[in-house]
């Protein structure tokens, strides 16, 4: 079975950007305790001149594991999973806006 993706694009205002790496660090030091947990990794666009200026990837061993941390989180209006942990897509602060989205390599 192979590795899955949650890639979520992030739209981070001026002046956001600290929140936004802060926010990104919480998230990747509760997902290394997280069974399954592979890796993440963070991308900032290197032109500003999109909206999707941030993309956030964390790689999970399989769709169980990353089940396992999401488990209602996207549920609720709040986000929150079975131990009030935030699924990421609904984790940053507003005016931050987070399109998620959960992908498998094909080839």
């Amino acid at each position: 079975m192979s590795h899955i993706s949650a890639i979520n694009c992030i739209e981070v205002p001026d002046g956001y950007e600290e929140i936004a790496i802060e926010t990104r660090e919480l998230y990747v030091n509760y997902f290394k305790k997280q069974p399954g947990f592979v890796s993440s990794t963070f991308y900032r666009a290197s032109v500003q001149n999109d909206k999707i200026n941030y993309i956030n990837i964390v790689v999970w061993e399989d769709k169980e594991a990353y089940d396992a941390v999401v488990n209602k989180g996207y549920e609720n209006q709040d986000g929150l999973n079975s131990d009030g942990m935030k699924v990421l897509g609904k984790g940053f602060p507003a005016p931050i806006k987070v399109h998620p989205g959960v992908f498998e390599i094909i080839g």
